[in-house]
C-alpha cells in the first residue's frame, strides 16, 4: 500500500466525503491527526473472503473417492 494522506481533523471534516470517495476510488489510505498526533486511519475495504481463499489456494487435495474409509497410515499425514 502506498504512503497515507495525513490531515488535520479541521481539514477532513469539511470534505469528510470527498476524501472517502478519494479512498475508495485510489486506494490510497489517510490518516486524520488531532494536534498533530495520528488518530485514525481511514483505509479501502478489501473483502476477508478473497484473502481467506487466497491463503488456502493449492492446499486443497482432490479425492477420487470421498467415501472410502482411510487408512490407519494415512491418519500420520493428517495436521
Amino acid at each position: 500500500m502506498s504512503s497515507p494522506l495525513i490531515l488535520s481533523k479541521s481539514k477532513f471534516k469539511p470534505q469528510a466525503l470527498e476524501y472517502l470517495r478519494m479512498v475508495e476510488k485510489t486506494k490510497k489510505p489517510i490518516v486524520i491527526t488531532n494536534f498533530g498526533q495520528p488518530s485514525v486511519k481511514i483505509i479501502p475495504y478489501i473483502p476477508e473472503v478473497d484473502k481467506t481463499l487466497a491463503e488456502l489456494k493449492g492446499r486443497v487435495l482432490s479425492y477420487q473417492n470421498p467415501f472410502e474409509p482411510v487408512g490407519l497410515d494415512d491418519w500420520e499425514n493428517l495436521p
